[in-house]
């Protein structure tokens, strides 16, 4: 069966410019929408995932989600600290593990009002376990023992009193911030001190979380699967990758759902755009399409050929749109964790996951709107079609 030449439908795209370029912008709006929300979504969820390592273990209290849910006394943490062989011993012969307090505080935002910060007391193996991952990149590191603290960049760019030199009231106790690093994900985010003296300032007795580095050829799942029933401290292990991905989960639900949402809303007014204008598109093009038709060619044939018109049209209001959002790649912002409820910064990230989501929508939204015209030109009967003026 012969196919209706491409170059006829490409021609009849470009002779009718102005309804082209109405359909398409019509439908490249919908996609910088739809991409625009996902780079959003991407930007916080590869934040997490992309900066989990696997050789991290993250031991929290059996039960919990997150550490701000966990919690574990003194004598249960020194027990895992110094009594977990699956454990990797540094230099100096000591456990690659420290016990980590989190809590999150209401501070001032430089740009007014006010966000819960997380605060993280820290031990001095905290910088051993993350070695080179964690660069002091201004001013110097904190004293252990004092009431000194680091911030992650994004809050010295967000939150008041955060700059080297600043004094920063924690509940009553004055700190000073001595220096400002760089991390990791979500640990840029944060505020870091000496977990006794974070304790004692924020009244705040037990500990959050155990980070430990595991030996070579040790696994998480296996950790997780001798301490969740032990009797003297049971605990529940993830690698940290599987740990920061498991807090991304209610707030890249939701974005992903407000992108879906308006995307279908706005699809709908694209697709009546879209169907509109290949209807004008074949009124004006009747004789065009009976002499097809009479000719020789087949009305399957001519039905795909204006459905593949119609495809062309989806496909370049997708690859405008994703044009448009293409400066968003890169650009800092921030808002709450839901699963957290703290503050947290990260990126626009214009992956190609977002990239082929946004083109197959478009593809759907030309290929819907263009059906019932296409229909409709190849159900013509050629001797009414060429009688039409």
């Amino acid at each position: 069966m012969a196919s209706v030449p491409l170059s006829y439908n490409l021609r009849s795209l470009l002779v009718r410019r102005g309804a082209t370029l109405l359909t398409v912008l019509s439908i490249a709006a919908t996609v910088a929408v739809l991409a625009g929300v996902l780079c959003l979504q991407q930007g916080f969820a590869t934040m997490q995932a992309e900066h989990g390592r696997d050789d991290l273990a993250v031991f929290l209290r059996p039960g919990a989600n997150s550490e701000g849910e966990s919690g574990m006394d003194l004598e249960r943490a020194q027990i895992l600290l110094k009594e977990t062989p699956e454990v990797q011993k540094g230099t100096d012969g000591k456990p690659l593990a420290a016990a980590e307090m989190f809590l999150a505080v209401s501070l001032p935002k430089i740009d007014g009002g006010q966000t819960n910060v997380p605060i993280r007391g820290v031990q001095p193996a905290t910088f051993a376990i993350h070695g080179d991952a964690l660069k002091i990149i201004a001013g110097r590191n904190l004293t252990p023992g004092t009431d000194e603290i680091i911030v992650g960049t994004a809050i010295a760019e967000r939150i008041q009193n955060c700059r080297i030199g600043d004094q920063l009231v924690l509940n009553v106790t004055p700190f000073q911030v001595v220096g400002i690093f760089e991390a990791r994900g979500s640990y840029r985010c944060e505020l870091w001190g000496d977990v006794d003296r974070m304790q004692h300032a924020l009244q705040s007795p037990n500990f959050n979380r155990i980070l430990a580095k595991l030996e070579p050829g040790r696994k998480a799942a296996d950790l997780n699967e001798r301490l969740k029933d032990d009797v003297r401290t049971p605990a529940k292990v993830q690698t940290e990758r599987e740990y920061l991905i498991a807090q991304t989960g209610k707030l890249s639900g939701l974005l992903q759902f407000i992108g879906w949402f308006l995307a279908v809303v706005m699809g709908i007014a694209a697709v009546f755009t879209g169907t509109n204008a290949m209807l004008a598109s074949i009124g004006a093009r009747t004789r065009e399409v009976g002499i097809l038709l009479a000719t020789g060619f087949r009305p399957f044939a001519v039905f795909r050929s204006f459905l593949f018109e119609a495809a062309t049209l989806g496909l370049l209001g997708g690859l405008v749109g994703c044009v448009l959002v293409l400066p968003l790649d890169g650009m800092q912002t921030g808002t709450t964790n839901f699963d957290t409820f703290t503050d947290v910064a990260f990126a626009f990230r214009f992956t190609p996951r977002v990239l082929i989501t946004a083109v197959v929508f478009a593809l759907l939204l030309g290929l819907v709107g263009g059906a019932l015209p296409a229909l409709r030109a190849a159900r013509l009967l050629p001797t009414q079609a060429l009688r039409r003026t």
